[in-house]
């Protein structure tokens, strides 16, 4: 039996264009011709076609409709924060008409609105359940008294929050631990029947940026959410209502977040859709030379348009209509029809 250490890893080497021999990246408007078959000493390149069956299917497969969504292009998430600390927008859209006011401008833009209650920036504090969830659940409760049909995820790491947000009319649960905070958020799930994106993340909040160390952060976070994904399955919830996130910017570096990014396609080997969420993150700031979060449009569109070229089937965005007429050119000139 190969031991952990020859553990293969299939990340398909995205292209816009097809060439002979290229299959679709997971279903979607890339390709990919070449494979590096990575393990932890090392990797190699090797051709699609030298794939085993089984791996070129999880490579290539469509994703189906996850939460009611065609998977085949990149869906933008737009994030809505209901809090007075978040790190970008915090206080903006605490009082519940502002949120709503918010959700109805973004929702033009975006396909998904991720409401979240709870801010999960490095060195946030926790919040009360009953307070996170009288932040939340009313704003969802309006907009669809309102009339909003879209998705709407909540992100949180509740399960009493989840609850309550599905009642009120969420479509899906973000959980920033990976089911991992709350003992409760895998039954909650499991029992609404919805789907649950699971993003990989260490420690909390309060401590994750206290000097975060991987051996290989790439292929520590992909087992990471391999082995989160198992759990998920083993509480009742099927894999078709499972998304996986990266945790950009959770429990890494600098360094550790360019690393995933560079690597993004490795995700697939998981043959789940992957959400891609870097918007306005530090590590945008940092090399961008932009201290002030809200100015970090431009660097966040170009990570957005890299996840997009990596195949990302979901994209999590402060910036919605900004995205959304970037994502646009990117895809007409690579003649992606509308």
């Amino acid at each position: 039996m190969k031991g952990p250490s020859l553990r293969a890893y299939y990340r398909p080497i995205a292209m816009a264009e097809r060439v002979s021999g290229a299959l679709p990246l997971a279903g979607g408007t890339q390709w990919f011709a070449q494979v590096e078959v990575l393990t932890r000493e090392g990797g190699r390149i090797v051709a699609a076609s030298e794939l085993s069956g089984e791996v070129r299917d999880r490579l290539s497969g469509p994703r189906g409709g996850f939460g009611g969504l065609d998977m085949g292009r990149t869906r933008l998430m737009g994030i809505l924060n209901v809090t007075p600390d978040s790190f970008s927008d915090g206080g903006l859209f605490l009082r519940p008409e502002a949120a709503v006011g918010q959700a109805r401008i973004m929702a033009g833009a975006v396909d998904i609105l991720d409401i979240g209650g709870e801010s999960t920036r490095p060195g946030a504090v926790e919040v009360a359940v009953a307070e996170e969830i009288a932040r939340t659940a009313p704003v969802i409760a309006a907009l669809r008294a309102g009339g909003l049909e879209a998705p709407i995820s909540i992100d949180t790491r509740k399960a009493a929050v989840a609850e309550a947000a599905l009642a009120a009319g969420a479509s899906w649960v973000n959980d920033v631990t990976a089911l991992r905070f709350d003992p409760g958020m895998a039954a909650v799930v499991a029992q609404a029947g919805c789907p649950v994106v699971l993003m990989h993340s260490v420690a909390d909040p309060q401590t994750m940026q206290d000097d975060p160390r991987y051996d290989d952060v790439l292929l520590d976070v992909y087992d990471a959410l391999a082995e989160r994904v198992a759990v998920a399955e083993a509480a009742g919830i099927s894999r078709d209502r499972i998304a996986i996130d990266p945790g950009i910017g959770f429990g890494k570096t600098l360094e550790h977040n360019l690393t995933l990014l560079r690597g993004l396609s490795v995700f697939h080997d998981l043959g789940l859709p992957v959400l891609l969420g870097a918007s306005r993150k530090r590590f945008i700031g940092t090399i961008g030379a932009e201290a002030d979060a809200a100015k970090r449009m431009p660097g966040s569109l170009a990570v957005a348009l890299w996840g997009a070229a990596q195949g990302m089937q979901m994209i999590r965005v402060h910036d919605g209509s900004e995205t959304r007429q970037a994502l646009k050119l990117w895809e007409a000139v690579q003649g992606v029809s509308a």
